[in-house]
């Protein structure tokens, strides 16, 4: 029941099925137009990410890296790349749910700035989720839709992500170096076995998303394993996301039906810059995974969508599912202004969306 309510609670999910439902009074959906290598490969990736947040891999790497911080400059420094590690390979959601919390408790502890880290956590999640397939779950629908193989997905992302992190040594350089009182390690014991062989099913969710093997397969072992560790893991998936891509989906192969709404989007989005700034500007105000689907369904140009939807999901809460789980967080976790924090938060994440605006459109001219 809880799952239930958690699902039909979800925000994105209610607005989607909205518009879905009315895309069905003008046609019918195609059942071609269903990308289940997308759906499949976005339920691996959720059920793979809670079976390492189970194992608590991501709590031991933060509590070791906090008790080597003896000043403010290199806890962020830590925190955020480590951060922007997570987000690589267990997606900015997990990253954003697990880092902030630990931070947080360790910040009221001692006295700490909780509103910088906190920012800096929450983009760094955002920065190195765009690094790889399964970092966001568009970047899976993107490697699907446009038969992108490993080397020129990343390709795209290498360049993105070295040229946020160059943005973010800035940003670390001004983060004065106050001391802070050093952390115990907080003991907690990882199952080695479980471990590597949930690595070993990541390695084979890697070859399902690029095609090498049918993505079904790791979909189906990581339904497995997560039975055999603890069956509750399966019940910590967010099946919102699943059903609103699925409703998306819907939802694109009824208005692909329609021809005057075709043709107004086809004029919207007829050049790789005219994607990649309505990527961005779509990202605002529906978040960047429906908008990745929305744009992916009317473009050829693939990299100005990647670069487009990745940089979206900075500026506003909406912009990344990622985003409103930080402002959820730090509510429930933090001791400060709340309002004080929003209104920082968001200058610091539109000013990372200009600036990262203006990188992206360097790199596709490049």
């Amino acid at each position: 029941m809880t799952v239930l309510k958690k699902v039909f609670s979800d925000k994105i999910l209610q607005i989607t099925f909205v518009i879905t439902i009315i895309s069905l009074f003008f046609a019918r959906p195609r059942l071609e137009d269903i990308n289940l290598h997308t759906i499949f490969s976005v339920a691996a990736m959720l059920i793979i990410i809670q079976i390492y947040a189970y194992l608590h891999v991501l709590d031991v790497l933060a509590y070791k890296l906090t008790s080597i911080a003896d000043n403010m400059q290199k806890l962020n420094i830590l925190f955020t790349l480590l951060a922007i590690i997570a987000g690589m390979f267990l997606g900015n959601d997990i990253t954003a749910l697990t880092l902030i919390p630990l931070y947080l408790n360790i910040a009221k502890r001692c006295d700490l700035p909780q509103i910088l880290p906190v920012t800096l956590i929450g983009m760094g999640a955002n920065i190195g989720a765009a690094f790889t397939p399964w970092g966001n779950p568009h970047n899976i629908f993107l490697v699907s839709k446009y038969s992108v193989n490993a080397l020129q997905f990343f390709s795209w992302s290498l360049p993105y992500l070295l040229m946020a992190l160059v943005i973010t040594f800035i940003i670390f350089y001004f983060i004065p170096r106050k001391k802070i009182p050093r952390q115990d390690i907080k003991q907690i014991n990882i199952s080695l076995r479980p471990t590597i062989i949930t690595t070993a099913v990541f390695a084979l969710f890697f070859l399902g998303v690029f095609k090498v093997i049918n993505v079904a397969i790791p979909m189906i072992v990581a339904i497995i394993l997560a039975l055999l560790i603890n069956p509750r893991i399966l019940l910590k998936v967010d099946f919102a996301l699943l059903l609103t891509f699925t409703c998306f989906f819907i939802f694109i192969s009824d208005i692909q039906q329609i021809p005057m709404i075709v043709s107004i989007i086809h004029t919207m989005i007829n050049s790789e810059s005219s994607t990649y700034f309505t990527s961005i500007i779509s990202s605002q105000i529906i978040s960047n995974v429906p908008a990745t689907i929305l744009v992916g369904k009317f473009t050829p140009y693939a990299e100005a969508l990647f670069l487009g939807s990745n940089i979206g999901g900075f500026g506003s809460p909406i912009g990344s599912m990622a985003n409103m789980l930080v402002l959820k967080t730090f509510t429930q976790n933090a001791t400060v202004s709340r309002g004080e924090f929003f209104k920082k938060w968001s200058v610091m994440q539109f000013i990372g969306l200009i600036v990262l605006t203006i990188v992206g459109w360097g790199l596709l001219l490049i």
